[in-house]
């Protein structure tokens, strides 16, 4: 089952792909710059370390902490998740998660338009994942909340004493999955807008970091609540970054002419006004 979601990830993809002739370099739907992106991605990565130092100046829990602990004082919605705890969910989580990181864009690569133009897709890869990881490292660094396994009593207390515990919020396996996914999708999609097999790759990207989270919850790693925003943040960036490198997204606005007759069978006319996102 843990291989599930980056097999149908990777078959979508694989279908997409295709033997394609081009005779010539296809214009990428991208447009970046070296000057202004390098900076770009390097303040990102800047904005990680200092998120990771942060983590790891955060005081732990004793012992005492830990038996104080009280499932009551979670919140309902995540309460099922509270004293939750397995190695095996966690082992699945991390393949699926680290084998997305590299799965998912390196399936990219099987478009040869694409393919083409990767060494553009992989500097959005790095700062799309860049971007996530500044939110992600930040967020836990400022935020202290106390994982599921330490509202239960099958975990060492090895485990719960050390500053990881306290590391839940927000679901970091989440969001990075959910990146990759959504990047991959995103490109695709980009390069490849008429494409009968859209919805199969939207479907995956969705599909395996929504396994992650699963696993990450049975694990005792994260509340149902860290993964809803893990996936959010990362799904966003996934979409967001490549998006905001589009080219002739700031093309302006278009004005169109337009005439009808609604359905009450009144006539109308004026101005159509657009603007390409």
């Amino acid at each position: 089952m843990k291989l599930l979601a980056t097999l149908t990830l990777s078959g979508s993809l694989l279908l997409a792909a295709g033997p394609q002739a081009t005779a010539q370099k296809a214009p990428s739907p991208y447009q970046t710059r070296f000057g202004v992106d390098a900076p770009i991605t390097a303040g990102l990565g800047a904005v990680s370390g200092v998120g990771l130092y942060l983590i790891q100046q955060k005081t732990s829990l004793t012992e005492a902490d830990i038996a104080n602990l009280n499932k009551n004082d979670v919140p309902k919605f995540d309460r099922f998740v509270a004293g939750n705890y397995s190695e095996s969910a966690q082992t699945a989580s991390d393949y699926l998660c680290y084998g997305s990181l590299v799965v998912a864009p390196g399936l990219l690569a099987l478009n040869s338009d694409i393919r083409a133009r990767y060494g553009q897709v992989a500097g959005l890869y790095l700062q799309t994942m860049l971007a996530t990881d500044a939110i992600f490292t930040m967020t836990v660094g400022n935020v202290s909340r106390y994982r599921p396994f330490t509202y239960g009593s099958d975990a060492p207390i090895s485990k719960g004493t050390s500053v990881i515990a306290t590391n839940s919020f927000f679901a970091g396996h989440t969001a990075h999955t959910a990146t990759a996914t959504f990047f991959a999708a995103k490109v695709f999609h980009d390069f490849n807008p008429d494409s009968p097999a859209q919805p199969f790759v939207w479907g995956a990207a969705a599909v395996v970091p929504a396994a992650v989270a699963y696993y990450r919850m049975e694990a005792g790693k994260h509340f149902l609540s860290d993964n809803i925003v893990g996936y959010a943040v990362g799904a966003t960036m996934g979409i967001v970054v490549p998006q905001l490198h589009k080219a002739g997204r700031r093309a302006g606005l278009s004005v169109v002419p337009m005439q009808g007759m609604n359905v009450n069978g009144f006539s109308y006319g004026g101005l159509l006004l657009t603007k390409q996102l």
